[in-house]
């Protein structure tokens, strides 16, 4: 079924908007000079044909993937790794774009979703079967699969009820795509509703739980949060890790945190944005807090007086998690808000906290919430009040744990059923 014309016209007439955000984003010539290549062609070579193709958009989709990649590269298969991000992408290539995967493995931006661009791409890199992961649906990317004979599945699937309701309004280019699927994995049965009242058939659809379940800390991140600690002399500091926040979360928490800062200073609170275009801005917003500031992108640490640090890096969200006694998960207080992916921290025993606006993760958290394995809270001040407790009440922050440890266990498996379907395409 070929994607509807007005879908393809609106992409053209959008396409300068498009380009001029990537330049907009872009942190420098070269780096802009790549992303254009990449999104329109005439793009980079492949490394290797017939590569499992895996579409992922950001970082915690790349997380989520991580083990199914890692489990096709230990046999000897060629990856492809395609994202939307300059997150995602730094994300994916730092964790396998080293020994002994980098002649096996290879990310790149995904084109725009135009025919010919989708089209060339295809032809230039002749993948064996494309993965999309969790809500990745592009009308032309999955036409041109199944013009080009390669199994499409989307894997690891999740549709909010927000998302449910867009899709919904153009029926005819959401059963269009849907119908190019070879087979859709639900991570829950409220998934598998939505997709299925949006035109997904039936006999191609099946719930598998979701891998991010099955998560375990990279060793190398561990052992570097173990170093920096003797490195910085962090033994006697409390860690806060504030993680993947928007605006205006860093300035709300940092201000409802400064009281808590001037009174002990051995905390300090470690804030990752979410977006890299924002470093800049979060560092303005600790200064103008005259909270006293280093940041990872100019070589600083943390030091006796530091209050924030700053790391406006990618890729090392797992070594602030592993340096941290307690953590707050961003996007979860700002509006309209969604949350992100909890399991990270969780994995590694943090105790977490995140605001009320998480309905982007809304099954897994509130398997949580109903256990008592995460904080939810209504504002920033009271996630101040909470992280700061936990910090100091290690009866409390273990039982937290321990409950969620329980809904971590109860959900490992899935992992090795997206396996088993994968591997009948291959």
């Amino acid at each position: 079924m070929a994607t509807p014309f007005w879908y393809n016209a609106a992409l053209s007439v959008i396409k300068p908007l498009y380009q001029w955000r990537i330049k907009k984003r872009a942190l420098d010539m070269e780096q802009l000079q790549q992303e254009c290549l990449e999104r329109f062609g005439p793009f980079q070579q492949p490394k290797n044909l017939k590569a499992i193709w895996f579409h992922v958009v950001s970082v915690g989709e790349t997380n989520a993937a991580q083990p199914l990649i890692e489990h096709y590269l230990k046999l000897g298969h060629a990856v492809l790794v395609t994202n939307t991000t300059k997150t995602g992408q730094a994300r994916a290539k730092s964790l396998f774009l080293k020994a002994p995967y980098e002649h096996l493995f290879q990310a790149v931006y995904l084109p725009a979703d135009q025919k010919k661009l989708v089209q060339a791409f295809y032809q230039k890199y002749q993948p064996k079967i494309l993965a999309l992961v969790e809500t990745e649906i592009w009308p032309n990317l999955i036409d041109q699969a199944r013009q080009f004979k390669v199994p499409c599945l989307l894997i690891n699937a999740r549709l909010s009820e927000k998302s449910a309701q867009g899709y919904s309004k153009v029926p005819g280019l959401s059963r269009g795509m849907l119908s190019g699927l070879d087979q859709l994995l639900a991570q829950d049965q409220a998934t598998l509703e939505r997709f299925l009242n949006l035109g997904m058939s039936e006999n191609k659809s099946q719930v598998l739980g979701s891998i991010k379940f099955d998560i375990h800390a990279p060793e190398s991140f561990i052992r570097q949060a173990q170093q920096l600690k003797q490195d910085w002399n962090l033994a006697a500091r409390k860690i806060i890790t504030i993680a993947s926040t928007h605006a205006p979360e860093e300035q709300k928490l940092l201000n409802a945190l400064k009281p808590y800062l001037r009174q002990h200073p051995e905390i300090v609170v470690i804030v990752v944005p979410r977006h890299p275009e924002r470093f800049d801005e979060v560092f303005q917003v600790a200064q103008d807090l005259d909270l006293n500031t280093q940041r990872r992108s100019l070589g600083e640490v943390i030091e006796p007086h530091t209050q924030v640090y700053l790391a406006d890096s990618m890729g090392e969200m797992w070594l602030w998690y592993a340096l941290s006694q307690v953590c707050f998960v961003g996007g979860s207080l700002n509006e309209p808000g969604g949350g992100h992916n909890i399991l990270e921290p969780v994995a590694l025993n943090l105790p977490t906290v995140l605001g009320q606006n998480y309905f982007n993760f809304q099954t897994i958290v509130d398997e949580f919430v109903a256990v008592n394995g995460v904080k939810v809270v209504d504002d920033a001040e009271q996630a101040a009040t909470v992280l700061i407790e936990l910090l100091n009440d290690q009866v409390a922050a273990e039982q937290l744990n321990q409950q969620a440890q329980q809904i971590m266990l109860k959900n490992t498996g899935s992992l090795a059923k997206h396996i088993a379907v994968i591997d009948q395409y291959l």
